[in-house]
This record gives structure tokens, sequence and C-alpha cells, in this order.
């Protein structure tokens, strides 16, 4: 696995995971950040042909 994909990948995981902390403490505009990156660093990896499947989100 090279750098990038790697990386992607954690940033995918680590923003998954603050989206669930935003949620759980009932921060509606936080979540919606979240969200926003999530869905962003999803398509980067898309579009650089990264496999999402690895990633538990």
């Amino acid at each position: 696995m090279d750098a990038f994909t790697a990386g992607i990948l954690q940033r995918i995981q680590n923003t998954a995971a603050d989206l669930d902390r935003a949620r759980a403490a009932g921060d509606d505009f936080l979540a919606e950040v979240e969200q926003a990156e999530l869905e962003d660093l999803q398509r980067l990896a898309t579009e650089h042909g990264v496999r999402l499947g690895a990633v538990s989100a």
C-alpha cells in the first residue's frame, strides 16, 4: 500500500470516528461538517482508485 492510500484511508477512519462522536454529543453543526469532510475524502479516494471496502466507518 502506498503512502497516499494509507493516508487517505486513515483520514477516512479518523473522520468517521469524529462524525460518530459529534453525533453522540448531539452537536449537529459539527456532525454536518464531519459528514461533508467524510464525503470529500471518500470522493477523493474513489477518484484515485482507492478501494473503500477496507475502511470500517
